[in-house]
């Protein structure tokens, strides 16, 4: 199906992002949002994650995305991106050296501290400038999978208390302790009284963050919020400097989160960014600026109709995991935002068993024809979804 009979002449000149003869984002002049490759083709992202191949494997992985319909490859792909003819997904990866906020699970670098724009310019040359004039960089991820934080609450401490008990010698710990001291003065029992906690000295803080216990008081997720803001745009700004530093033609797509995190981190991340991930459950309802969405896959709680264990589950019961899911992704993929997605997972995770193993692939290199099949009629139909003029209600 044709959707476009010129491709530059349907885009809003005023919203493209991007050089020519690489891929670009634009908006149409009916509002829906769309990469463009090197060639000005309109072009929708259908990635998959972690994409390798077996060891003297029988199965060429890249034929096998192209026959489920995939056209891209997502991140942690191996050496495949430069040997596939595959446009793909590049990462960074700026905490992957230097991580001295590192405690309770959160691995990032210290933004507070002077020589972190230097070492993000050395982190983008070393790894963006060898891909800078690739036409197949569909863009740059800053991160695949880092340790921020997700939001607060008691069994894990947010970034604020994390940075609160870092080692005295990092700039995050003194730049927090200076953010709080201004919010409650220099005597703890302001701090305190604020988060209704009982602490007798910066020491048992500290020792509270070691036990991973954390604080979900009111008053303590609001700090959090607004500290995680300021770490935030300290971190995506310079991140996103670099990139186009060294990568001046590349997309930025921001980070690839792994899992739930703040809507203070997703705003500080997008508004740098040129293209953001997000889960499909977040995409935004006004469509004003391009998502990927980021780790999609219906095996998971969401779609398991809030049974507490997968076991329990019968032939009915995957049935409706499995139409859920197709049906999440066909609304994402016709959301007007949405310029493409990316499924979680190539292979299985360790001890995973079908139907509910992750990956396309399982372990022994089998195909997850439950997965596949479904996909590949998405996938075979995204030109057609997105060619809807509305998306109708498919619950």
């Amino acid at each position: 199906m044709a959707l476009f009979t010129n491709a530059l002449t349907d885009f809003r000149g005023e919203t493209l992002r991007g050089s020519p003869g690489f891929f670009r984002v634009g908006r149409t002049h009916a509002g829906q949002w769309w990469l463009i490759d090197g060639s000005d083709r309109p072009f929708f992202a259908k990635a998959v994650h972690g994409v390798s191949a077996q060891a003297n494997g029988v199965h060429d992985p890249a034929a096998r995305l192209r026959s489920w319909g995939f056209n891209a490859l997502g991140a942690a792909s191996g050496r495949l991106y430069l040997e596939e003819g595959l446009p793909f997904l590049a990462t960074v990866d700026f905490g992957a050296k230097a991580t001295p906020v590192h405690l309770a699970g959160v691995r990032l670098p210290d933004v507070f501290n002077s020589d972190w724009p230097k070492d993000a310019q050395r982190r983008a040359a070393e790894v963006c400038a060898p891909l800078a004039e690739s036409s197949e960089v569909i863009g740059w991820l800053t991160d695949d999978c880092p340790g921020w934080p997700s939001a607060a609450a008691e069994e894990r401490p947010g970034l604020l208390q994390v940075c609160l008990s870092l080692e005295p010698g990092l700039a995050a710990y003194h730049a927090a302790w200076e953010f709080v001291c201004a919010l409650y003065g220099h005597a703890i029992n302001g701090l305190t009284r604020a988060w209704g906690l009982t602490l007798t000295n910066k020491e048992s803080l500290r020792a509270m963050t070691r036990q991973d216990r954390g604080i979900a008081t009111r008053g303590y997720r609001r700090d959090d919020e607004r500290w995680t803001r300021e770490f935030a745009q300290r971190y995506f700004s310079t991140a996103t400097s670099a990139i186009r530093e060294q990568a001046p033609h590349h997309l930025v797509l921001g980070c690839r989160w792994g899992g739930p995190v703040s809507a203070a981190l997703r705003q500080a991340c997008a508004s740098v960014a040129d293209v953001c991930f997000v889960d499909h459950t977040e995409i935004p309802d006004n469509g004003s600026a391009p998502v990927m969405v980021g780790d999609f896959s219906w095996v998971s709680a969401r779609f398991f109709d809030g049974l507490s264990s997968r076991r329990m589950l019968g032939p009915t019961k995957v049935e409706r995991m499995l139409r859920r899911g197709r049906l999440a992704l066909t609304r994402a993929v016709g959301h007007p935002a949405v310029v493409g997605y990316a499924w979680s997972r190539w292979h299985d995770r360790s001890g995973e068993l079908p139907p509910f193993g992750t990956g396309l692939v399982r372990k022994d290199e089998t195909e997850a024809r439950e997965h596949t099949e479904l996909l590949t009629a998405v996938n075979d139909r995204v030109e057609e979804i997105r060619g809807m003029t509305l998306i109708p209600d498919l619950a």
